[in-house]
């Protein structure tokens, strides 16, 4: 079986074809093998045409080749790029192809394409000033390239559906395709405003899926290459602890084997930052996996291995008897002394906690490198391959104009830079830098738990002074965790309160942590949010009216629980065992609310019955894509504080597989709709992780309803919900 030469995704591509499976035209991956070539990126070419600019080039049929810097993790970036692009452009849509812009190129021309970066919701957010720029740019150019043709002035001519026209004249884009990628444009034009949009805004399906679904989808841990090898990594089990020794004589004589190298650690402690650990390297993964579970190996595991969740229980509580650091919108008065005498005010005090989480993506990390003396090839799924490219050359000492990343498919992200922005890149790199030929690092599931980038754990408690009109006249929040943004959500609350303070303490710890989907906001919507709920219950106030109350004034949150209450019927009154529960939260620009409708058994088995998700990111370009990416995060985090949640003992995680690291099974998950309240102003929100933070809140803010049990910590499966 260690010889089978049939993959996973040959298998269901041969099916798909046998099938009677068709290829869809509209996207385009160079093979792996093309790497091997020693002039990657020869421009124009016969295959893509005439280049207008960096983004776009034109072949002679009228196709456009549209280059996409951004990872597709999932998202959508792969079609939404192309579809900014072609906005400007005015091509038809069916004659657009996309294509991963080069990294190489990227960096080598000095950011050719602005950034690589893929994260934060900001594809379209952030980047559709210069993306759409560049469209518009080529537009021009093809105008003036027929202005000058025709001898008319450029404002004659009209650009539409990849056709140049000026009176009874009539060119396509293919024919002037060439003089426009001499022109220079004296001024830059100016992009569109959504009110002149013909693609924009209407649902176009990605381009991506046919691939994804026919099995021809190309992902790193695909690659392939001539005369490699496959490594397996184990590194010390506690963060940054030591290797002391290994004894490869032990294994040496395995089949396939081919050597045991020491991981040395970096001289950083970042998360793309070597550790101390061992590679076995052998001519199939599955025999490297073996012998590295069989070698002798001895750690020091260093102070950090006395840690356990208790220890770090008794820190926080430690930090939460000290003052914090003062941040976000403090108001008003001295909350203290308000909170010591409160006179007819009723106090409300709790504390809710998020764990460790994980990633947990469906590509395991890793990655694949080529080393030579004066090149390297890599693959990695970051969501950033011009950061793998600067990792690459690093770890190698290799110029960063003479390495290239190849960019694929990625298999879930969720942030932290992908899976390949781990220490995964530097160790391909390394061993394949000692071994002289292509070297695949797998990482194992309980390796890529251990030595992913962790969500940071969040406490916080607070305390609210309720008056007599049932509203809080008086807040405080004290959190603590291990990175800044542990008061995210909380500490920019936009609820009216007259008098309120926000602490954070940060503490210190061992295990990395990184950005996760829709970071800090992820944990803080079910700790926010539920004690919301909580205050709005002491005031004796529907929870949905209160953030109505609360929030007056501020139209672009109004809108949004309007429609929430409008769509929702949301009521607090269901029979015994029913319960429906609302969040709303901001994030990354975007203002979301969720509505949850569960029903808990007697026994307190939970079954999510809907999920309603009104969003306002004031614009939006694909409605589908929009909807699919809000479903997608209302999953996200429902999963994960359902039944994650990572377990620290002894310094290093316990739950490293799906066995024990529970992610929420596919029929647990319930149907999500989605609305949409957009109010159109100048700011435009993310989409792609703004529907996970309201959406735990919404769940245990059901089940209080429906069980009267408080839900305070995640995961969920950890409480009894059971009711008589």
């Amino acid at each position: 079986m260690t010889h089978l030469n049939v993959t996973r995704r040959q298998f269901n591509v041969t099916t798909a074809a046998l099938a009677g499976g068709g290829m869809m035209l509209g996207f385009h991956m160079p093979a792996h093998g093309a790497a091997i070539n020693k002039s990657p990126w020869l421009l124009p070419t016969e295959k893509e045409g005439t280049e207008i600019n960096a983004w776009i080039a034109i072949d002679p049929d009228g196709g456009v080749t549209m280059r996409v810097p951004h990872t597709e993790q999932g998202q959508g970036a792969l079609t939404s790029v192309p579809m900014m692009l072609a906005e400007e452009l005015h091509v038809d849509w069916k004659s657009v192809r996309a294509t991963f812009a080069d990294a190489n190129r990227h960096v080598r021309n000095n950011n050719q394409y602005v950034t690589m970066s893929t994260s934060g919701s900001n594809v379209v957010r952030s980047r559709h000033p210069h993306i759409m720029a560049a469209g518009a740019s080529a537009r021009e150019r093809l105008k003036e390239a027929a202005a000058k043709a025709w001898n008319v002035a450029r404002t004659e001519v009209t650009a539409k559906d990849g056709v140049l026209t000026a009176g009874t004249r009539r060119g396509t884009f293919a024919e002037f395709a060439t003089a426009a990628a001499a022109i220079r444009l004296e001024a830059e034009p100016k992009i569109k405003t959504p009110d002149q949009w013909w693609l924009l805004g209407t649902s176009v399906q990605r381009l991506d899926i046919p691939h994804k679904v026919n099995g021809a989808a190309q992902y790193s841990i695909d690659t392939r290459l001539p005369n490699m090898v496959y490594a397996s990594v184990v590194c010390c089990p506690v963060p940054w602890g030591k290797l002391k020794s290994f004894d490869f004589a032990a294994i040496k004589g395995r089949p396939g084997v081919i050597g045991a190298y020491e991981m040395k650690m970096g001289n950083g402690r970042g998360g793309a930052d070597m550790q101390s650990g061992v590679a076995v390297v052998a001519d199939s993964w599955y025999r490297a996996k073996t012998a590295l579970e069989l070698i002798p190996i001895e750690w020091d595991f260093g102070a950090s291995g006395a840690v356990t969740d208790k220890t770090l229980a008794a820190d926080v509580q430690r930090f939460m008897g000290m003052p914090g650091e003062a941040t976000g919108d403090n108001a008003g008065g001295d909350v203290f002394a308000m909170i010591a005498t409160p006179g007819t005010a009723k106090v409300v005090k709790a504390e809710y906690y998020r764990p460790y989480e994980t990633h947990f993506r469906m590509e395991p990390i890793n990655a694949t490198a080529s080393v030579t003396a004066d090149r390297v090839d890599v693959w990695t799924p970051s969501q950033d391959q011009s950061a793998a490219l600067q990792l690459a050359a690093s770890q190698s000492g290799v110029d960063p104009k003479n390495v290239f990343p190849r960019t694929t498919f990625i298999g879930g992200a969720f942030g932290g830079g992908g899976g390949g922005n781990t220490a995964v890149t530097r160790q391909a790199v390394e061993l394949s830098k000692q071994l002289g030929r292509p070297v695949k690092v797998v990482w194992t599931r309980e390796e890529d738990v251990r030595h992913d980038k962790q969500r940071s754990p969040h406490t916080t408690q607070f305390t609210a002074l309720i008056g007599a009109n049932g509203y809080p006249t008086a807040f405080f929040s004290r959190s603590v965790g291990t990175e800044t943004r542990v008061t995210s959500g909380i500490a920019d609350m936009p609820y009216k309160i007259a008098n309120r303070r926000h602490e954070r303490s940060l503490q210190p710890s061992h295990i990395p942590t990184a950005s996760h989907r829709a970071p800090g906001t992820n944990s803080n919507g079910f700790i926010m949010e539920g004690f919301v709920d909580e205050m709005a219950q002491a005031g004796g106030i529907n929870p949905l009216d209160w953030r109505l109350k609360m929030t007056e004034g501020d139209e672009d949150w109004q809108a949004v629980l309007r429609v929430m209450k409008e769509k929702s019927g949301f009521r607090t009154d269901l029979p015994r065992g029913e319960g429906m529960g609302v969040a709303i939260m901001e994030d990354h620009a975007s203002i979301c609310g969720a509505c949850a409708t569960v029903t808990v058994s007697r026994r307190g088995v939970l079954t999510v019955e809907k999920v309603q998700v009104v969003i306002n990111s004031q614009h939006i370009i694909n409605p589908l894509n929009c909807t699919e990416q809000l479903e997608g995060a209302a999953c996200w985090e429902l999963g994960t504080a359902w039944t994650a949640g990572l377990i620290l003992d002894k310094g290093q995680f316990q739950n490293t597989n799906i066995d024990t690291y529970q992610l929420m099974r596919i029929n647990q998950m319930p149907p999500v709709e989605v609305h949409f309240a957009l109010t159109k102003g100048g700011t435009w929100g993310g989409m792609g992780e703004p529907a996970g933070p309201p959406t735990p809140a919404a769940v245990a803010n059901a089940i209080f309803y429906a069980t009267g049990k408080r839900i305070r910590s995640t995961p969920f499966k950890n409480h009894d919900l059971s009711w008589a």
